[in-house]
C-alpha cells in the first residue's frame, strides 16, 4: 500500500482564530456544550480523520475578555466522546510537571478501556510561571529539569500500563480463580523524581497502552520526542523549516534504536477555505479586523521575554529581544515567532494578527484544492507525515475540510476511504507494543 497522510483535527472551544466567538454564527458558550463537541467529532468521524485532539494546561490562559477561556478536563471531555463515536482516536493533553504519574497513567488507561484503544496522551512539560504558581511552587522548573522529569514521568508510566500481563485475568468460575497473581509485575521504582510501587489498578488495553504523543521543537523537546513518541505535533512556517524539523527528528529516532515510520510528524495548519482565493482572503480578513490588540499584546511580550511598552503596533519587533537560552518558557515557539517576523519584516500588529489564528502555526487562506494542494506538497516533500487540522472558526472550518478537502485527498489516493481498524495505533499504523515483562519472562 503506498503511504497515507494521516490528520487529526484540533479542535479549540469555537475555533482556533481568537476572534471566532465574535462571529454571528457561533455560540459562545460553546466551550462548556459537550453536545458540541460531540457534534464536532462526529464530524471528523465521518471524514475518517485519525483522531480529535484537545490542549490543556493547569491555568486559566489569557484574559477571559479576549475568548472563550472554559475549558473541561480533556480526559473527562474525550470519555464523553468515546461514547458518541466509534472509531475516531481521542487524543488529550497533560502535563508530567503537575502531575504525579500512577494517577495519570491509570486514567489514561481508564480512557483506552472506556473508547477500545483509541486513546493517545500528548505529553507537555508546560510553559509558563502562572501553573507554577498554582501548584505551590514561586518559580518554572527549568527548561531542562523539566523535561529530565518528563522523560522519568514517561518511564514509570510505561511500567505501570504493563503492570498486568495480556493474559493475567483468568475469570476461572470453575477453580474460583478470577486473575493470575503471576502475571502482575509491579513497577517498585525509585527515581531522581518518583517513587512508585504497585502495580496499576487498570488492566492493561486493547492496544497495550495509549499513543504517546508530544508537541515540543526545541533540543530538549525534540530529544525527547525521539526517545518516546509515537506522533508529533510541530508548528512551522516554511517548507524548509518543516523539512529539516522532519529530517532530523527521523535519524534522531534511529539513533535511539526505533524505526522512524513509527514516529508520525504532524505540523498544524489553520485552513481558512473559500469558494475563490478572493473569498478565502476575505473570511481572513473578517476574522483578522476582529482582534483586540490590547488582550494580544501581552501574550506576545510574554512569549518574547519583554515589557508590553517594548512593543509598538505599527514598528517591527525590537532588535534586542532576549535570547532563546535564556528564557525558561516555550522556546522553540518563541523562535518561530522571531523568525517569522525578522523574514517577512512585519509589524507588532501584523504578528498579532498572524498568531490569531494559529498562535504560530501556518495559515492558509484559499480553496479547497488549494488547501490539498499545500498538504499534498508538504507531504511527498519529506516535511509532514500528514496534518494537525486547525480549523479557524467551529464547527463551520471543519465541516468545509471534511466535506470539501478530504474527497480531494482521497481522491488523490493520499488518504483513506474506510478506517482499516479500531484503535489509534491501527490509525497510524504503528504496532501494539509487546509487555516488557512478558517478554522478560
Amino acid at each position: 500500500m503506498s503511504r497515507l497522510l494521516h490528520l487529526n483535527a484540533f479542535l479549540m472551544s469555537v475555533g482556533h482564530h481568537e476572534a471566532a466567538w465574535r462571529l454571528p454564527e457561533t455560540d459562545p458558550y460553546a466551550d462548556l456544550d459537550v453536545e458540541h463537541f460531540k457534534n464536532l467529532a462526529r464530524i471528523a468521524e465521518r471524514g475518517k480523520l485519525d483522531s480529535v485532539f484537545l490542549a490543556d494546561g493547569p491555568v486559566l490562559w489569557d484574559q477571559v475578555g479576549r475568548r472563550p477561556s472554559g475549558a473541561l478536563e480533556p480526559t473527562v471531555l474525550l470519555t464523553a466522546l468515546a461514547g458518541a463515536t466509534t472509531r475516531i482516536g481521542l487524543i488529550a493533553t497533560a502535563s508530567t510537571t503537575y502531575n504525579e504519574p500512577y494517577n495519570l497513567a491509570r486514567r489514561f488507561a481508564s480512557l483506552d478501556i472506556v473508547s477500545g484503544g483509541r486513546a493517545g496522551w500528548n505529553i507537555v512539560t508546560t510553559a509558563g510561571l502562572d501553573a507554577a504558581r498554582n501548584f505551590n511552587l514561586d518559580h518554572l522548573p527549568a527548561h531542562k529539569e523539566r523535561y529530565e522529569r518528563a522523560a522519568e514521568f514517561v518511564d514509570v508510566s510505561l511500567k505501570l500500563w504493563d503492570s498486568w500481563g495480556d493474559d493475567a485475568v483468568l475469570a476461572d468460575k470453575e477453580n474460583g480463580v478470577w486473575g493470575d497473581d503471576s502475571k502482575i509485575y509491579p513497577p517498585a521504582h525509585e527515581g531522581r523524581f518518583y517513587k512508585v510501587a504497585g502495580a496499576l489498578n487498570v488492566p492493561r488495553s486493547a492496544q497495550g497502552h495509549p499513543v504517546l504523543v508530544q508537541a515540543g521543537s526545541s533540543e530538549n523537546g525534540r530529544d525527547f520526542a525521539a526517545r518516546y513518541a509515537e506522533a508529533v505535533f510541530t508548528a512551522h512556517q516554511t517548507l524548509a523549516d518543516a523539512q529539516e524539523f522532519y529530517a532530523d527528528l527521523k535519524r534522531r529516532t534511529a539513533a535511539y534504536g526505533r524505526d522512524p515510520e513509527h514516529l508520525k510528524i504532524l505540523p498544524g495548519i489553520v485552513p481558512v477555505i473559500g469558494s475563490s482565493p478572493a473569498e478565502a482572503r476575505a473570511k481572513a480578513a473578517e476574522l483578522d479586523a476582529l482582534i483586540k490588540p490590547e488582550y494580544a499584546l501581552p501574550q506576545l511580550a510574554g512569549l518574547l521575554g519583554v515589557s508590553v511598552d517594548d512593543l509598538l503596533l505599527d514598528r517591527p519587533l525590537p532588535a534586542d529581544l532576549p535570547a532563546e537560552d535564556v528564557l525558561e518558557g516555550a522556546r522553540s515557539r518563541r523562535t518561530l515567532v522571531v523568525n517569522l517576523g525578522r523574514r517577512e519584516n512585519l509589524t507588532v500588529r501584523e504578528i498579532i494578527a498572524r498568531l490569531g489564528g494559529g498562535r504560530g502555526h501556518l495559515t492558509f487562506a484559499g480553496t479547497a484544492g488549494q488547501v490539498a494542494d499545500a498538504i499534498q506538497e508538504w507531504f511527498e516533500a519529506g516535511a509532514a507525515d500528514g496534518f494537525n487540522i486547525m480549523p479557524p472558526v467551529l464547527p463551520s472550518s471543519l465541516t468545509d475540510f471534511v466535506d470539501q478537502v478530504v474527497p480531494i485527498l482521497q481522491g488523490r489516493g493520499l488518504f483513506r476511504t474506510e478506517y482499516a481498524g479500531r484503535t489509534l495505533r491501527e490509525h497510524y499504523g504503528l504496532p501494539r507494543p509487546a509487555n516488557r515483562n512478558a517478554v522478560l519472562v
